[in-house]
């Protein structure tokens, strides 16, 4: 990358993705750095009152300052249709150690919406300033409260509307997926509606959706306006796409991630992750992360069609093998038998 003439830093924001970001994957990708914060996976808030357990299962981080082990900040983010509930539950949050709150109205996900939450709540902007009002009012002052919507339910048609009543409801900052429910992930990202939900609102406004390259952080920027961005399927892509922004912004050189180090990242991932998973489902999340690498790295499609049918792990520790460097490669070789199953696989 050129040097080029200095730009406004901005502020790096890492995307909740259920199933997917856990909180091992937010260490992983706050230790390579470039994101200024993290969002957990939603925690479903129905009519119960949740015990502590459930806040620090979806976000151990509550445990350590609410911060990823290299300090990145941690908000820990509530999905739900009842003020009251939500509310009390945020409490029961910050009591286990939230030092932040993100309330979910963007998730497009049918069983959700079918239960009264995600984005099917921003067909009732009303509703949408009240969970968020009953939230702000629960907690200290000191505790900020965030929100994430799209720019509808069956259309784009309510945008500012929700907009505002986030910002009515006392939301401190609100983060903007640039699709309808209905438009689901498919491209293209309306970012022009961003850009006029941050000249409509008074508080900061973070875009999201289809920031998949620096050009697209650059072209975004220039129809937003907004100097704060979201990353969710593009960071785990790109990892280190937080270090490239961060480079071209203060004018600097910068070496994006080669393929083996992003294997030796992905390795240090499997194992920690290892015991957590049944025979059965071992690779399963490495096999996730691959289907997104490949989009950056050719070398990510080859190593899962290697794994793609194996769950054995001298077989996926035999892949890695393949695609580390010597140096950090397992330290123990696959037995000669697994070797030769490996190859006629």
């Amino acid at each position: 990358m050129r040097d080029q003439p200095q730009l406004p830093t901005p502020k790096i924001y890492q995307a909740p993705m259920e199933g997917v970001i856990d909180h091992h994957v937010r260490a992983l990708l706050s230790a390579i750095g470039g994101i200024d914060v993290c969002v957990t996976e939603f925690v479903r808030v129905t009519h119960t009152h949740l015990p502590r357990k459930v806040f620090t299962r979806f976000c151990p981080e509550l445990e350590q300052g609410a911060t990823t082990p290299s300090g990145t900040p941690v908000k820990l983010q509530l999905l739900g249709g009842n003020p009251e509930s939500m509310a009390h539950n945020a409490v029961r949050a910050v009591e286990a150690g939230a030092h932040a709150i993100d309330l979910n109205f963007g998730c497009p996900a049918k069983s959700v919406n079918n239960s009264d939450g995600g984005a099917c709540l921003l067909q009732s902007p009303s509703r949408v300033e009240g969970i968020i009002a009953a939230v702000r009012k629960a907690l200290p002052a000191d505790i900020p409260v965030s929100a994430k919507i799209r720019l509808g339910y069956e259309d784009r048609s309510s945008y500012l509307d929700n907009a505002r009543a986030a910002e009515a409801g006392g939301a401190a900052e609100l983060a903007v997926h640039a699709r309808s429910k209905v438009d689901g992930y498919r491209p293209p990202a309306y970012w022009e509606y961003i850009g006029e939900i941050r000249q409509q609102i008074g508080i900061p406004v973070i875009a999201n959706g289809d920031l998949w390259t620096v050009d697209d952080f650059l072209r975004c920027r220039d129809v937003t306006g907004c100097n704060a961005f979201m990353f969710g399927r593009s960071l785990l892509a790109r990892p280190d796409i937080g270090l490239q922004i961060r480079a071209l912004c203060e004018g600097r050189q910068y070496q994006p991630l080669q393929w083996h180090e992003i294997v030796a990242r992905l390795y240090h991932y499997y194992s920690a992750t290892k015991a957590e998973y049944p025979a059965k489902y071992l690779g399963n999340r490495i096999k996730q992360w691959l289907a997104y690498l490949k989009l950056s790295y050719p070398q990510a499609d080859v190593f899962f069609e290697q794994i793609k049918r194996h769950r054995e792990p001298e077989l996926l520790e035999l892949a890695f093998a393949q695609h580390l460097e010597p140096a950090t490669a397992p330290e123990s070789p696959a037995p000669k038998r697994v070797q030769e199953e490996w190859s006629a696989a």
